[in-house]
């Protein structure tokens, strides 16, 4: 079943970000993943709190392949780098209507 990675992002350091974005493209590839937004373009519609300065999803084709990515060995460096480089929330979502 599809599995959605959602992030928030709001760097506190830039200087991870060039070395980052191209292998990771590769990596979320090679586990399957696709990115379906990566943007600063959103806004908040409802509710309050402190807004990301870049939202993130990625749809995965199923949770095992996210996991994997996450715990991929060539990950691990850029998953540092983007963690001591931001504040970042990563939640992994269920394709499916629990309501229906």
């Amino acid at each position: 079943m599809t599995h959605y990675s959602v992030l928030a992002v709001t760097p506190t350091n830039e200087d991870w970000i060039p070395g980052y974005i191209a292998p990771v493209n590769a990596l979320i590839a090679k586990h399957g993943g696709e990115y379906l937004a990566r943007t600063v373009s959103h806004e908040r519609l409802e509710g309050q709190g402190e807004d990301a300065a870049l939202r993130i999803i990625i749809a995965w084709p199923s949770a095992e392949a996210a996991k994997a990515f996450v715990g991929d060995p060539d990950y691990a460096p850029y998953f540092k780098s983007r963690t001591e480089g931001s504040e970042s929330h990563h939640f992994l979502i269920e394709g499916k209507d629990d309501l229906a």
